[in-house]
């Protein structure tokens, strides 16, 4: 039966308390089990479905990092020349937009990486002077950062408008090779030098991110041990610059039978990893350097086993264990496919297998999730950059922390491919903007929410699945337009009609500011750009982000989530426990 809206708030507890879940039912199968359905009009009932919503105020069900929401730089941005350019105003500019957050340098490449302790590359192979820089577009790139502002102790640049076309011309040709690469398997070596990673340090110190620095783990000795050599070549160079980085080693270690048909398995990364942990021990500036790892792809058989074998011997090494997920193959990819609730729901299996694996051998060990990205193969141009992917990306933030999951690295603020946050125009990509919003309005207080509504039964054989998913947590002590004790949904409406949501409880009757991202232009789903409450978004100069501005609602007014859209709701003044303490 449905509930009246008159309902009292205790009726409402219809899901597991202890997570903050979707808006969904449960009812039992033919088979005895219990399978989620979701809040949906029956047939034969006239009008919209009325739900209602509390939320348990008192305590959160999960605190995850401050840093939760973090960003990942592929090494393939020193092969397409990207990197010189990361001195750039506009980018330091959306970088901190979305600080305090981990920015990790890795990716396919991390593993055929080699560091070079040498300055200006041209003057160490007797290179011709400083008159040929000017007309070598390369080097104009090195000679534009001899000038560099000074701002916060950091150096910002303002490239010349001929200098970013020539790169994107340069990029563009590069990112058929490093497409060939991917395709074929067979990666070329990089060359990171000492000035590449000041450059790179440099933009993770201006733009208020930590960096995680992924170490080459195939540099292997003729017993397959790691060969170390290079690496404290780096870990030295960079002490001596008392760079404050973090450390990983190797990427996805599973995978590298397919790169160069040599295998390494879990217990050989662990001792690998106890081999790093010693070395940087014995450097003063990294002796408590944070080291993270081993990730891992997706958790399947035979890649279980090696997580197993890795934490057997290095699980009191790493301070995080780490994993990596794609949802699509971004080769074959549709818009539809970022609408399938059953996609949305494939991480939830790999998260069980994951804390399965850690609960069993590191008990209570913190789990990050690196390299997310929507889809892999770099991406597809007009989807896994457009306004759908971010049901998938919105979605993943709420699963994460609902599961506990306490830091995700989204892959990648810019790199060649199509699952980046910003474009090589350096303009912000709708997952930016979603990832915007959740960074002032999402504080790590997770809180977990009743609803009750109509319900429909599933026809035999047929699953329903969400299409409604609604999270909450206490809204982010740094944004100070709210006090503390105010509270954040967020919603992801799947469906192609309508939803109205009645908040109850302790909810009720308080005023709240609508944030509604949606498409912005004629091409729907496809579209690159976004508006918040009817207002496109933009940067307004290079040096400031736009004012996020809601859209106040009346205290009792009920929610009404368009089809297809995200959306944020902060309900102000609650006064919630969970939410009045950092």
């Amino acid at each position: 039966m449905p509930c009246p809206s008159s309902c009292p708030p205790g009726l409402l507890a219809l899901m597991a308390p202890g997570l903050a879940l979707m808006a969904t039912f449960s009812l039992p199968s033919q088979a005895g089990d219990r399978r989620a359905l979701p809040v949906e009009k029956p047939p034969g009932v006239k009008g919209r479905t009325l739900i209602l919503l509390d939320v348990n105020t008192k305590s959160p069900v999960r605190i995850i990092s401050e840093n939760f929401l973090s960003l990942q730089l592929d090494p393939s941005i020193i092969h397409d020349g990207w990197l010189d350019f990361l001195s750039s105003r506009r980018l330091v500019t959306l970088a901190r937009g979305l600080a305090p957050a981990f920015l990790r340098f890795a990716g396919k490449r991390t593993d055929f990486l080699q560091f070079h302790n040498v300055k200006n590359p041209a003057k160490s192979r007797g290179g011709p002077g400083p008159d040929y820089y000017l007309k070598n577009y390369e080097d104009d790139i090195v000679r534009s950062d001899i000038a560099l502002d000074k701002q916060k102790g950091c150096k910002i640049a303002q490239h010349p408008d001929i200098m970013l076309e020539l790169q994107r011309e340069k990029a563009a040709q590069m990112h058929l090779v490093l497409l060939k690469e991917q395709f074929s398997n067979t990666y070329s070596n990089l060359t990171l030098t000492a000035r590449s990673l000041d450059k790179l340090y440099n933009f993770a110190d201006c733009s208020g991110l930590h960096l995680i620095f992924a170490l080459n783990a195939l540099r292997r000795n003729p017993n397959n041990s790691w060969n170390s050599s290079n690496a404290l070549s780096l870990l030295k160079y960079s002490a001596s610059k008392k760079y404050n980085i973090s450390w990983e080693l190797g990427n996805e270690p599973n995978n590298y039978r397919t790169l160069i048909g040599r295998s390494v398995n879990g217990s050989q990364l662990g001792k690998d990893y106890t081999q790093l942990r010693s070395l940087l021990q014995l450097i003063r500036t990294y002796s408590r350097a944070h080291l993270y790892g081993p990730n891992i792809g997706r958790p399947r058989k035979n890649v279980i086993g090696f997580l197993e074998g890795f934490l057997k011997v290095a699980g009191g090494t790493v301070d995080a264990v780490t994993w990596q997920h794609y949802y699509i193959d971004g080769r074959v990819a549709k818009v539809t496919d970022f609408l399938k609730t059953r996609l949305l729901d494939t991480l939830s299996d790999q998260i069980r297998k994951i804390q399965t694996v850690v609960n069993t051998y590191t008990p209570g060990k913190k789990i990050w999730l690196e390299g997310v990205g929507m889809t892999s193969a770099g991406g597809m141009n007009n989807l896994s950059d457009s306004y759908a992917a971010g049901f998938l990306w919105l979605n993943t933030l709420g699963l994460l922390a609902s599961q506990g999951i306490d830091v995700v690295v989204r892959h990648s603020f810019l790199d060649h491919g199509h699952n980046h946050l910003v474009d090589q125009n350096f303009n912000p990509l709708p997952d930016y903007w979603l990832s915007l919003l959740y960074k002032r309005l999402i504080g790590p207080k997770v809180l977990a929410i009743h609803v009750a509504g109509l319900q429909r039964k599933p026809r035999p054989g047929r699953v329903i699945r969400d299409k409604l998913r609604i999270y909450a947590h206490c809204t982010s002590y740094h944004n100070h337009n709210y006090v503390r004790g105010s509270i954040t949904l967020y919603i992801i409406n799947l469906h192609r009609s309508r939803k109205k949501i009645k908040l109850a409880g302790t909810l009720r009757d308080k005023i709240v500011h609508q944030y509604l991202l949606q498409p912005y232009g004629k091409d729907g789903l496809h579209s690159k750009s976004v508006q918040l409450n009817g207002q496109p978004l933009a940067m307004v100069d290079d040096g400031t982000l736009p004012e996020l501005k809601p859209r106040p609602l009346r205290a009792g007014r009920t929610l009404v989530i368009p089809p297809l859209t995200m959306s944020f709701y902060v309900v102000k003044n609650v006064n919630a426990l969970a939410c009045r303490y950092r």
